[in-house]
């Protein structure tokens, strides 16, 4: 099972000073947060794309990507097209991340490229309705 499935963590999100509900603390993994259910990791991916977009003003795939997946870790470009690619999005048109027919197959997207297999589609949105209701 890929790491991030392993953690319910879908996006490989890093151990940081910020705090996310559902959350495991402390995580056991050293570089990774850990999340009680994948619900809660995916809530955590809408969560913090949605922070890249109003605390940082990053509202396109290609900004939000190259954040999530820096070009000193990742093969940012090729991320970028696999999830455009995936949702039918082009990399530079705005989203909104209020909206959840954009956001849930953003989500899976991550999620594929983080762990090489298809989200599964009912975490996404059960991570999804977690989010809208916080």
């Amino acid at each position: 099972m890929a790491r991030g499935l392993a953690n319910c963590n879908p996006g490989n999100i890093r151990r940081s000073v910020d705090r996310y509900r559902g959350e495991v603390r402390p995580s056991r993994d050293p570089a990774f947060k850990q999340f009680e259910s994948l619900a809660w990791g995916y809530r955590a991916i809408f969560v913090l794309l949605n922070t890249y977009r109003t605390r940082h003003g990053l509202d396109t795939i290609a900004a939000m990507i190259a954040r999530w997946a820096p070009p000193t870790e990742n093969r940012t470009e090729a991320y970028i097209r696999a999830v455009a690619r995936s949702t039918g999005i082009a990399p530079d048109e705005v989203i909104d991340t209020r909206d959840r027919r954009t956001m849930v197959p953003i989500a899976a997207a991550i999620s594929r490229v983080e762990n090489g297999v298809a989200a599964d589609m009912a975490e996404v949105e059960r991570g999804w309705e977690l989010f809208e209701n916080s």
